[in-house]
């Protein structure tokens, strides 16, 4: 099991929680390695510096899934993308990685609730599994949780 970063108790956000996937350019596998691994872990320590906080992820050979909730205006879901695909980008670059990286865009969904979030996760959090990379979620190694989320609904 890879090192966890140091835990907070748990954060309450009452902005949304993002959940987000993007994909790499023609599937190719590029992310499921442990040099991408060290550089995403570095990424999300540092997000909180920045307003984004991640909470669960799964890198996957060929696209990635994380919660996010961003809680400084000054930064779009858009933007954070952006910035973690470049510093991916960067990681490849140093090791020899031919481009594109990425295709356009990627997927978000706001959570609406903590059940949400739950359920996304139980689904998500098996794809290694479905994939025939593990037989159990728990063995692969990039997997995790960086930030404990915990949705939070206004109150009125």
């Amino acid at each position: 099991m890879p090192p966890r970063l140091s835990r907070l108790e748990r954060i309450y956000v009452r902005e949304p929680i993002y959940f987000v996937t993007a994909c790499t350019a023609h599937r190719r596998k590029l992310l499921a390695r442990l040099s991408i691994h060290a550089v995403f872990l570095g990424f999300a320590a540092n997000g909180p510096a920045s307003g984004a906080w991640i909470g669960c992820y799964v890198l996957m050979p060929d696209h990635f899934h994380v919660f996010v909730a961003i809680d400084d205006e000054r930064i779009s879901l858009s933007n954070w993308v952006r910035a973690l695909k470049g510093t991916l980008s960067s990681q490849l670059r140093k090791e020899g990685v031919s481009s594109p990286f990425w295709q356009k865009g990627f997927f978000d969904h706001v959570l609406r609730s903590e059940e949400s979030a739950t359920q996304k996760w139980q689904y998500v959090r098996e794809n290694p599994t479905r994939a025939g990379l593990v037989t159990e979620s728990d063995d692969w190694p990039f997997l995790g949780e960086v930030f404990p989320l915990e949705y939070r609904a206004e109150s009125g």
